[in-house]
C-alpha cells in the first residue's frame, strides 16, 4: 500500500516508517548486552559477586552463578509481554505481535521448567525495576538479588513498584481536586 505522501513510502496501519526504517529499527534492537542487563551486570560486579554471561544453559540466562545454581534473567517489559504499563501491545500488526509475545512467554515458562528441573534457581529482574516511573532504586536493586543469591528461594520475580507511582497519582488528583474546590 502506498501512503499519500508519494515517494515509494510503504506504509502498513499507522506507522510513520517506511517498511525498511521499520526493518533497521528492529534489527538494532540488542539481545545482549540491553541498558537494564548492564545496570545489573555492573551493580553486582561492583558488590563483588562474579558471575557468567549468556553461557549454554536452557534459554541462555544473562547471568549465571555456577556455584550459587542460580541464574539471572533481565526480561524487557515489551518483549516478554510483562503485566504492568510498559507493556502495550503496538497498534500496527496487532496480531503479530500478540503470537510474538505469547511465543515469547510460554518460552519463559519452558526454560524456567527445565531449569528448575536441573535444579537452577531462578531470577526474573524486569526491566520495570530499573527504568521508568516505577524504577527501584539501583542499590535497592542489586540488594535484594544479593539476597536471593545467598537465600534458598527456587524462583523469584524483581518487578518496579508500580503500586507507589499509582498512590503518587492518585495524591497528585486529590490536590488537583482540592485546590479546585477552594
Amino acid at each position: 500500500m502506498s501512503g499519500a505522501g508519494g515517494g515509494g513510502r510503504l506504509t502498513s496501519g499507522r506507522d510513520p516508517h517506511t517498511l525498511e526504517q521499520r526493518r533497521r529499527n528492529m534489527s538494532a534492537i540488542r539481545g545482549r548486552d540491553t541498558k537494564p542487563e548492564l545496570i545489573v551486570r555492573r551493580g553486582l560486579h561492583a558488590a563483588g559477586l562474579r558471575y557468567r554471561l549468556h553461557g549454554a544453559l536452557p534459554g541462555k540466562p544473562d547471568l549465571i552463578f555456577p556455584r550459587r545454581r542460580a541464574v539471572v534473567f533481565v526480561h524487557g517489559c515489551f518483549w516478554h509481554g510483562h503485566d504492568c504499563p510498559m507493556f502495550k501491545i503496538p497498534a500496527t500488526k496487532e496480531d503479530f505481535w500478540r503470537e510474538k509475545i505469547a511465543r515469547n512467554q510460554a518460552r519463559d515458562v519452558t526454560v524456567q521448567a527445565q531449569l528448575q528441573n536441573s535444579g537452577w534457581r531462578v531470577l526474573t529482574v524486569w526491566e520495570c525495576a530499573l527504568r521508568g516511573r516505577a524504577k527501584l532504586a539501583p542499590p535497592l536493586v542489586i540488594d535484594t538479588i544479593r539476597h536471593w543469591l545467598d537465600g534458598r528461594e527456587e524462583i523469584a520475580v524483581l518487578a518496579g513498584d508500580w503500586t507507589r507511582v499509582q498512590s503518587r497519582a492518585a495524591v497528585a488528583c486529590q490536590g488537583s481536586n482540592l485546590s479546585r474546590r477552594s
